[in-house]
């Protein structure tokens, strides 16, 4: 025990022990540091919730805008169709005016004949060859029939 007790008191083994508790210091300050540095500082955090927040703040009116201007552009078009359609409505007007125009129209959609003339139906020999569509008319109702007519009767 007296060999113990005087290494244990000798410089030598002072020295070493120093070394070691010294060395054990900075090793644990080295891993401090490190885990300090690995860590999230307060400026950073800061940082990280303005950006989240203005990022949330600015996220609902930028949806807004994208699809406003979306809307903006169907509406545009919408109008420049409108436009044209009005053109279109315009120049059929003018075109009204003119009766030779409107007797043209007269003897093609309501077979009109002028005084004098004589107007002919002509009858295609093919027609009785080809079978006809509105054949089912007369299996139905007489109301179903006039419903049909009122439907149809302003399509081109």
């Amino acid at each position: 025990m007296a060999v113990k007790d005087r290494d244990r008191f000798s410089t030598a083994t002072r020295i070493r022990l120093l070394g070691e508790q010294t060395a054990a210091r900075v090793y644990r300050s080295q891993t401090r540091r490190q885990a300090r540095r690995s860590r999230l500082t307060g400026r950073a955090a800061f940082l990280a919730l303005v950006v989240c927040s203005l990022v949330v703040a600015l996220a609902y009116p930028m949806r807004q805008y994208v699809s406003q201007q979306g809307e903006i552009a169907d509406q545009e078009r919408k109008a420049a169709e409108a436009a044209r359609r009005v053109e279109e409505l315009r120049d059929e007007k003018a075109r009204l005016q003119d009766p030779a125009y409107v007797r043209r129209l007269a003897r093609e959609h309501l077979h009109y004949v002028m005084p004098g003339e004589t107007g002919f139906t002509v009858n295609d020999p093919d027609a009785e060859h080809r079978p006809r569509t509105d054949q089912g008319a007369t299996d139905r109702p007489w109301y179903d029939n006039l419903w049909d007519g009122v439907d149809h009767a302003d399509r081109p």
